[in-house]
């Protein structure tokens, strides 16, 4: 990798986070592809990332890949025309779903509408540069492992927690992906509380997923299905449950218990050294503290690892993307 041991630098921007960037090394473009947003940067030779900047995807429903490519090449185009300055020398960028990295394939995305898509091979056409490409969270993952919270581990399972639950495994200071089918960690079957006599139901299809209990957006959804109030987001229900609210503490509750069962078949199967949590859900003040006592209940002599939060939250895929690119030059 070509990037330097250096300090990182805040990313600024308007409205942009004060984050970390990726240190010294080669000019890149990366780009953070979401289902409603997608994230893009100029990151120059000392790190920083120009131009940051995040946009409204467009509507892929005609011929996605080939879309998503013609929107990529449109930002890149705004950013070098800013910054006619730096010139980079490759590209990255990071999509959800089913990712082949190795292949260069987006092999499914619910979202975005591809199935087996050669999104590596068609920007590597369209943008005359070396493509780095990879899936959001793993890139966000690699990025927590080599500027923030992961980075004094290497046998580490990165979890961010939102509106859904994914994840990324790292073995050996490496990422394992199994062709792009590892670390679906938010749909592990963990069983949970039942409705009508059956597991919840879960966005993928499957039940008893722990996304569809523990992730931010169950929460939510579920203290409104029992109350018909509709609280403002899963922090609320957490803050409703300290005060009293019964309903509030057993959705909660809930979710603890299962992320506890996730955290413990994990432990138990790839005995990680540390696991790193991030995502909106990270920031509620008793996660961790409940967590790693109720994973302590489940152990017996597995090596208990560290329950550590994510540092770079928002822009770890970017970074990642452009940490990747960085590896080609």
């Amino acid at each position: 990798m070509s990037t330097s041991s250096s300090p990182p630098r805040g990313l600024g921007g308007a409205g942009a986070p004060a984050e970390r960037g990726v240190g010294a090394g080669a000019p890149v473009l990366a780009f953070d592809v979401g289902g409603t947003d997608i994230k893009s940067a100029l990151f120059d030779a000392e790190g920083n990332a120009r131009g940051l900047q995040r946009t409204a995807t467009p509507n892929l429903s005609e011929n996605p890949a080939s879309a998503l490519i013609e929107e990529l090449a449109r930002l890149a185009g705004g950013l070098r025309a800013q910054h006619p300055d730096v010139v980079p020398e490759a590209l990255g960028f990071v999509v959800p779903g089913i990712v082949d990295a190795d292949a260069g394939t987006g092999v499914f995305a619910s979202n975005l509408g591809w199935r087996n898509a050669p999104l590596r091979a068609l920007a590597a056409e369209r943008m005359h540069l070396p493509i780095a490409f990879d899936h959001d969270v793993r890139s966000a993952s690699w990025a927590e492992h080599e500027l923030g919270g992961a980075r004094a581990f290497d046998d580490v399972v990165v979890l961010i927690i939102g509106t859904g639950i994914a994840g990324a495994i790292l073995v050996g200071g490496q990422p394992y992906t199994a062709g792009g089918y590892a670390g679906e960690i938010g749909h592990s079957p963990v069983g949970g509380p039942l409705v009508n006599g059956e597991e919840l139901l879960c966005p993928c299809g499957a039940r008893g997923c722990l996304e569809a209990i523990a992730s931010a957006g169950a929460i939510a959804r579920r203290y409104q299905a029992a109350t018909g109030t509709v609280p403002d987001g899963a922090r609320d229900v957490i803050a409703r449950a300290a005060a009293g609210d019964e309903i509030a503490a057993r959705i909660w509750n809930d979710a603890l218990d299962a992320l506890a069962l996730s955290l413990a078949q994990l432990t138990a199967v790839l005995a990680p050294e540390a696991i790193v949590i991030g995502g909106g859900l990270s920031r509620a003040e008793t996660l961790f503290d409940e967590l790693r006592a109720r994973l302590g209940a489940r152990l017996s002599f597995h090596r208990m690892p560290q329950l550590v939060p994510a540092e770079l939250q928002g822009n770890a895929g970017l970074l990642g993307a452009a940490l990747r690119a960085r590896e080609l030059t």
